[in-house]
């Protein structure tokens, strides 16, 4: 239309010929007559009406004579397009004769799968982020992995890291034996190495490790990934669940990695891991040296000019991995760690808490708050219990051994610890003899320790050493006649009707003549 517009003016106002017009405008002669003619039986001239816009131009010069407009319906391409996602079944042609069902005068099948791709191509817009000097660090795994051979005919696989940074590109790419917490914490801290220094966020992707429950409002990060962060003074903002155009500068960064880096290495045996990551870290520094082609310089002069002036330095001390585990308090007022068990105070029986630990220490904390530490043991099955974890009473009921009964008893007096110390000898095992003890000597705190020692006395006249025994004494009052004289067995009776021995064997031997 713009053509069009020019070609009225240089006709009407001006007064070109057909042919000096078609050389300024750069079109056939016979189309310029084509124009001034379909203008002239539209009855437009020299300036155009102002209220006239392009679209009723185009319909005042090219309408045909004698033939009316069909006014169609468009149809509603967003309700198109949620039918081909939600039912794989459906098809363009289904709901196109759906269309024309409905809409007799509609759109063609060419015409209307042309309008869907037109509208299409407005879903799929693209934001251009603008990324700040030292503020954004993305960070993800590469999809191929590297042959680690074991020199056996066998072999593990690497995994490659890759962390990019926002405005520079500047890269870092390090191997890995695994894709576990431990694996990724480590790749994080060789990284702000690597850069020396740390950038205000890390974006990465929503790996296991690190995220570890994905959510586009309020994702849920590992502890452990939120412990070295807040280490490092740096922010994690992991990107939308399946959006990876969220980091779509360390998805490019991937694909630089696997084309400049694992291609170039593709040839090459190694034997360990040390060995790959000694060929990446030369590779990445001639990939960071490389110029650009479209743009001044490098990664490395734009990484020393805009990202390293601005990052935050690197703490005094490197982080120290360490895991977290949620855990509940037993009744025993313990938790389970790797089939090790460490106590916590009897308070929080029931209560949740989180286990920081890592290969040395078990710390326990409760609301953010430690509660207890203790040295790590492997011993399976076994207890670590601090004494002051536990109740009183079961302070109390721990301090029951055969010497401290004793001499507790001995409080009494030396009849009560010698009744205590028989009634501990006359079973087989000494605790099966503790609560009979205990009891003997609450009889103190009955009776009195006067009354107990001498009913203790008593007890060990007669032989009678047991915790009934002593308690019937001290109930009769016989604790009260400990002076008194034991009576003493009868003497022999002799008397001529008593038969002695002689007559039994006299009478034997009798019976045997006969």
């Amino acid at each position: 239309m713009r053509r069009i517009k020019e070609l009225l003016r240089l006709k009407f106002q001006i007064g070109l010929t057909d042919r000096q017009i078609a050389q300024s405008c750069h079109m056939a002669r016979s189309t310029v007559g084509e124009y001034v003619k379909r203008a002239a039986e539209a009855g437009l001239s020299w300036p155009l009406p102002e209220e006239l816009n392009e679209e009723e131009l185009d319909k005042r010069l090219f309408r045909k004579a004698g033939r009316t407009t069909v006014e169609r319906r468009t149809p509603d391409f967003k309700e198109v397009h949620e039918e081909l996602r939600s039912n794989k079944n459906v098809t363009l042609q289904l709901l196109w004769e759906e269309y024309r069902q409905s809409n007799p005068e509609g759109y063609q099948y060419s015409q209307y799968c042309n309008l869907y791709r037109e509208w299409t191509k407005h879903l799929d817009v693209v934001l251009r982020q603008p990324h700040k000097a030292g503020e954004k660090l993305f960070v993800d795994y590469a999809g191929p992995k590297v042959r680690i051979e074991d020199g056996n005919g066998g072999y593990t696989e690497a995994s490659i890291f890759v962390a990019v940074m926002g405005a520079s590109s500047y890269s870092y790419a390090e191997a890995t034996a695994r894709q576990d917490l431990n694996s990724w914490i480590e790749s994080h801290i060789n990284t702000f190495e690597f850069l020396g220094g740390c950038p205000e966020i890390v974006v990465p992707d929503n790996l296991k490790a690190g995220v570890t429950r994905p959510c586009r409002y309020e994702p849920e990060i590992n502890s452990t990934y939120a412990e070295m962060a807040a280490h490092y003074s740096v922010a994690i903002i992991p990107t939308r669940p399946r959006k990876p155009r969220d980091k779509a500068k360390v998805e490019s960064g991937v694909l630089v990695v696997e084309r400049w880096i694992l291609a170039a290495l593709r040839h090459r045996t190694f034997f360990s891991i040390a060995e790959l990551n000694a060929a990446i870290r030369e590779l990445i520094e001639r990939l960071n040296q490389r110029r650009f082609r479209k743009l001044p310089g490098c990664r490395s002069e734009l990484f020393a000019t805009l990202d390293q002036p601005v990052l935050r330095p690197l703490p005094a001390e490197r982080y120290s991995f360490a895991e977290w585990k949620p855990a509940r308090v037993n009744i025993d007022y313990h938790v389970e760690l790797d089939h090790h068990f460490y106590s916590v105070p009897y308070s929080l029986i029931r209560k949740k808490v989180e286990l920081r630990y890592d290969f040395s220490t078990v710390e326990v904390f409760h609301q953010g708050v430690r509660v207890a530490s203790h040295a790590r043991s492997y011993k399976p099955g076994a207890a670590t219990t601090v004494d002051e974890h536990r109740p009183e009473c079961h302070r109390r009921y721990l301090a029951w051994t055969p010497s401290r009964l004793l001499e507790w008893a001995a409080r009494a007096g030396c009849a009560t610890q010698a009744v205590a110390d028989a009634i501990l000898q006359s079973r087989r095992h000494p605790e099966q003899s503790y609560r009979s003890c205990l009891g003997l000597i609450r009889l103190g705190d009955r009776y009195g320790q006067q009354r107990l020692e001498a009913a203790c006395a008593r007890a060990l006249k007669f032989e009678a050493c047991s915790y009934k025994k002593v308690k019937s004494i001290l109930e009769g009052g016989l604790d009260r006649c400990v002076d008194c004289e034991v009576a003493q067995p009868l003497e022999p009776l002799v008397h001529d009707n008593v038969r002695g021995a002689d007559y039994f064997c006299a009478a034997k031997e009798v019976n045997h003549v006969d």
